[in-house]
């Protein structure tokens, strides 16, 4: 167990290779209720949103959600989120454990409107059910067919008579669901769906493999590989930026950049000499310093050890070579295609 922004996470239940290969195989289950929900309300709420947000939640249809990020007015991230359409006049936005605080003055900074915005962190939890037998697990427990419910979309219902929302969403790769539940009911359905999930493999996850998991597909961790000093356009998720949406923060500085090109770029690398590179290991191009990696492992699917790091453009393509020192040791790495891992 790890104090992670004031609670007590684990890192591994028992081991975290298990997790990890649970997860790709069967069932892990991972208990995210750290992370913070907040509901937005009222006429004004969507132009709120669309305020804070850098992609377009005009688009959403009522039940469909949208990955998304909180910009500063210098283009840099405060936080990567989802947003969860609910209803015309209605959204929950979950954010990161780390930002939430942050995230929600921001929001009631940016408010429009008498938009009602609540912090409903406390009241509910959250878990993540993911793996590719994750839908044989869930279905039994509830009357919601989930096998309708298409990725980045939810249904609200019910899971052994517990009012649940259930999106199809992750941090995985791989299928899965996400479940958001009132607090006090958390720890039974937790156990139930342990229970009714033995027999095919499901097991508990931590933040090991909820690590590895995510790594291998490239997908940003706040902190680590985006936070205020990068633009979506190095980080490689440019694809959120809508820039013909309208005015939001952020905007005229991102339009800027599109213009101008960026000098560095977010790249997935393999080590090609023996070691791991780990977080923070400086990274040397042509001997000269060009920061460090911004999260590096051993990868439990592809049993090499794996990284992201910021490199110049012109030295990001795929099969580009640069050094990483690890413990004083400068080992060869090479920039390969990305996400690292394709699920079946």
């Amino acid at each position: 167990m790890v104090d992670f922004v004031g609670w007590e996470m684990p890192v591994q239940y028992e081991s975290a290779l298990q997790e990890h290969q649970a997860v790709r195989a069967a069932v892990g289950l991972f208990d995210v209720s750290h992370m913070g929900r907040v509901r937005f309300k009222g006429p004004r709420a969507l132009d709120t949103i669309q305020k804070v947000t850098c992609n377009d939640a005009a688009k959403l249809a009522d039940g469909q959600a949208q990955y998304s990020a909180l910009l500063t007015e210098s283009g840099g991230f405060i936080d990567d989120i989802v947003v969860h359409r609910l209803k015309q006049d209605e959204f929950m936005i979950c954010v990161n454990a780390s930002n939430r605080e942050r995230d929600v003055r921001w929001f009631l900074d940016h408010r429009l409107g008498d938009t009602e915005i609540a912090d409903e962190s406390e009241a509910s939890a959250q878990i993540a059910v993911q793996g590719p037998k994750a839908l044989e697990v869930l279905q039994p427990m509830t009357d919601v067919p989930l096998g309708e419910i298409k990725y980045y979309w939810f249904r609200m219902g019910a899971v052994d008579k517990v009012p649940c929302l259930i999106a199809r969403t992750g941090y995985t790769g791989e299928d899965g669901f996400e479940l958001y539940l009132p607090a006090e009911a958390a720890e039974r359905i937790w156990n139930l769906i342990l229970e009714r999930g033995s027999a095919i493999g499901a097991r508990p996850a931590g933040l090991a493999a909820r690590n590895t998991l995510r790594l291998e597909m490239k997908y940003a961790l706040y902190g680590n590989d985006i936070d205020e000093t990068t633009s979506p356009w190095e980080a490689g998720l440019g694809w959120i930026v809508k820039l013909a949406k309208g005015d939001f923060v952020g905007k005229p500085v991102l339009e800027t950049q599109k213009q101008a090109g960026v000098s560095r770029k977010l790249v997935g690398f393999e080590l090609i000499d023996r070691g791991i590179a780990r977080d923070h290991c400086p990274v040397l191009v042509d001997g000269n310093p060009m920061g460090h990696v911004t999260s590096g492992s051993y990868s439990p699917s592809l049993q090499k050890s794996i990284g992201l790091a910021y490199l110049p453009v012109d030295r990001s393509a795929v099969g580009a070579r640069f050094k990483v020192d690890v413990r004083g040791k400068m080992l060869e790495a090479g920039v390969v295609e990305t996400p690292f891992y394709r699920r079946k």
